[in-house]
C-alpha cells in the first residue's frame, strides 16, 4: 500500500511540474455554461478455422461516454463530469457473455473564488455500476457456472463534503476536503459475516464513513491529436483505520487518428481493502468510432 501511495504521489508531482511548463489555457469570459465531450464505440471480431497456431473465436464490444458541463461566472465555478461505460465479450467456449467494462461515475465540484487560485469549495462523487457482475466457476462435470455477487448499487458510493479547492483552469485542478462523508450503499442480503461484503455489517445496506479526500485532475495534450486525462482520489477514514488510505487513480489515452476514429487506452488502479484486500486494476484497449460533442 505504501508503494502504491508513493507511486501516486510521485505521479501527481510530475504532472504538477509538467503543467507549470505548459502555456495556460484561454478562457473563453463570453459564456458562463461550457460543455464538451466524447462518446466511443470498441468493436473486435476474431475467428479461426484449423489455425494451427491457436486461439479461440470471440466478438467484443465497449461504448462509452465522457462528457463535461463546467460553469464559470464571476466568483463562481462549477464543473461535473459524467463517465459511464459498458463492454461485452463471448468466446465459442464460454456459456456467457461476459464483461469487459462496467462503471458510471458523476463527479460535481462547486467553488466561490477565496483569493488566488483558491476557491472555497464542495463536491460530490458517485460511482457504481449498470448491470449484475458475477464470479465465474465449474462443477463437478466442468460446465461452467456463474454466481452474482454485484449489481447496480451493489455496492454504490457517494462521497461529499466542504474543503477548499485550487484551479488554475479546467484542466489542472485539486480538491481538498478534510470532513468527507462516504456512503457505501449494498443489497442487504449479500452482505456476509465479518463485513466482508464491501465493508457492510451483514444484514444491513449502508456502510457510513467520516474522512478525509483528496482529488486532483490533470489533462494534457502531450502532441498533437493525443491527449492523457489523469483523475485521482485518496480518502482516508477517520472512523476505522486511517492509515489505510484508499486510492483510485483513472488514466484514460484518446489518439485521434480523425474526427471519427480514434485509439482509445484506459487504466484503472484502486486500493480499497473493504472491497478487496488486494489492488484492483482494470485495463481497456481498443481502436473504434468517437464522436465528439
Amino acid at each position: 500500500m505504501k508503494k502504491i501511495f508513493s507511486g501516486v504521489l510521485i505521479a501527481v508531482y510530475a504532472m504538477n511540474a509538467a503543467a507549470q511548463q505548459a502555456p495556460p489555457t484561454a478562457a473563453d469570459t463570453t459564456r458562463a455554461w461550457t460543455t464538451k465531450g466524447t462518446a466511443t464505440v470498441l468493436f473486435n471480431q476474431s475467428t479461426f478455422d484449423n489455425w494451427l497456431a491457436g486461439g479461440e473465436n470471440n466478438i467484443s464490444g465497449n461504448i462509452g461516454i465522457n462528457y463535461d458541463f463546467n460553469y464559470k461566472k464571476a466568483d463562481w465555478t462549477w464543473d461535473n463530469k459524467i463517465i459511464a461505460s459498458y463492454g461485452l465479450v463471448k468466446t465459442k467456449t464460454s456459456s456467457f457473455a461476459k464483461k469487459t467494462d462496467d462503471r458510471l461515475e458523476l463527479n460535481s465540484l462547486l467553488g466561490k473564488k477565496a483569493g488566488g487560485n483558491w476557491y472555497y469549495s464542495a463536491f460530490l462523487n458517485f460511482k457504481t455500476q449498470f448491470t449484475e457482475g458475477y464470479i465465474y466457476d465449474k462443477d463437478a462435470n466442468g460446465v461452467e457456472i456463474r454466481t452474482k455477487y454485484t449489481a447496480f448499487m451493489s455496492p454504490g458510493y457517494l462521497y461529499f463534503g466542504p474543503g477548499m479547492l485550487w484551479k488554475k483552469n479546467d484542466n489542472l485542478k485539486f480538491n481538498l476536503s478534510p470532513a468527507t462523508s462516504k456512503f457505501t450503499f449494498v443489497d442487504k442480503n449479500r452482505t456476509l459475516p465479518e463485513e466482508a461484503y464491501f465493508g457492510v455489517k451483514e444484514g444491513e445496506s449502508l456502510r457510513y464513513e467520516l474522512g478525509f479526500n483528496a482529488s486532483a485532475y490533470y489533462k494534457v495534450g502531450v502532441i498533437a491529436n493525443v491527449s492523457f486525462e489523469n483523475i485521482l482520489n485518496l480518502y482516508s477514514n477517520y472512523l476505522e483505520d486511517p492509515q489505510n488510505v484508499d486510492v483510485d487513480y483513472q488514466l484514460n489515452i484518446v489518439l485521434k487518428v480523425n474526427r471519427y476514429i480514434s485509439t482509445n487506452i484506459s487504466f484503472q488502479a484502486i486500493y480499497d481493502d473493504n472491497a478487496f484486500p488486494g489492488v484492483q486494476l482494470r485495463q481497456v484497449f481498443g481502436v473504434g468510432a468517437t464522436y465528439g460533442f
